[in-house]
């Protein structure tokens, strides 16, 4: 009796396991059935998520030596005012931020850039085109800042703008906006009637067959702090000259 009672008892535990394990299997079919459909939502909140970020500027932050991975600025310098052309490298589809920071050596570097698209465009960004058939939406610019105890370097890259054209190019004083006047005045190391590029920072360059192009000015003087604000691309090079594109910089004093 004890034996066929053990047995009974046994069959019994196995039948009442065989049905947990079939209800486990039956969950776990149910959370199968279901994942395809909660992947395809994570896919869907980071793909729009991703869309958002497009366009627009960045700023990255680090130090002027590169330890922090971004690229320090080359050795060579250019006189008060140097223009070159050149494919511009800029940095993919998304933005690098700007990036900032003093460095070991004592130095500052400051880089920035930004994707064009007309003033009130869907995705807000600080690099702003007034004429788009000078410098096309989607248009790229960077700007970066160099200083240090000697000489101070404000440098710029662009791509995607009119092939084998000229432009002009100057610091200003306030940030852009849909008025292309808003910008302001060009910044002056001293008060000034007249234009120069040796009491301003003019970034006059020429395009390149693939529309590319860069510039930079070196000077032995700084900004004040907050007294330079933006960049103007002209349809000319000079001290004047239609605004046809703008963008907002972190310039640092």
């Amino acid at each position: 009796m004890t034996a066929q009672v053990d047995r009974t008892a046994g069959t019994a535990g196995t039948a009442e396991a065989a049905g947990v394990a079939g209800a486990a299997e039956a969950a776990g079919a149910g959370r199968a059935a279901r994942a395809p459909g909660t992947v395809r939502r994570r896919v869907l909140v980071g793909a729009a998520a991703l869309l958002m970020l497009t366009g627009g500027a960045t700023i990255a932050h680090g130090a002027a030596d590169g330890t922090d991975g971004a690229p320090a600025p080359d050795g060579g310098g250019h006189a008060a005012h140097s223009t070159g052309t050149g494919a511009s490298t800029g940095t993919g589809a998304g933005e690098a931020g700007p990036v900032g920071g003093a460095s070991r050596s004592g130095g500052f570097y400051m880089r920035a850039d930004g994707v064009f698209s007309p003033p009130g465009s869907f995705v807000p960004s600080d690099a702003l085109t007034y004429d788009t058939a000078l410098v096309p939406a989607a248009a790229r610019i960077e700007i970066t800042q160099y200083a240090d105890r000697t000489s101070h370097r404000v440098g710029t890259r662009l791509r995607g703008l009119v092939p084998n054209r000229a432009y002009g190019m100057h610091v200003h004083t306030s940030p852009c906006a849909a008025d292309p006047a808003s910008a302001g005045p060009h910044y002056q190391h001293r008060a000034s009637a007249t234009a120069d590029p040796v009491n301003e920072v003019w970034l006059d360059f020429r395009t390149d067959r693939n529309g590319n192009g860069e510039a930079e000015a070196r000077h032995e003087w700084g900004f004040r702090d907050g007294g330079a604000r933006s960049v103007i691309v002209h349809d000319a090079q000079g001290g004047a000259g239609k605004r046809v594109a703008c963008f907002t910089v972190p310039f640092s004093s």
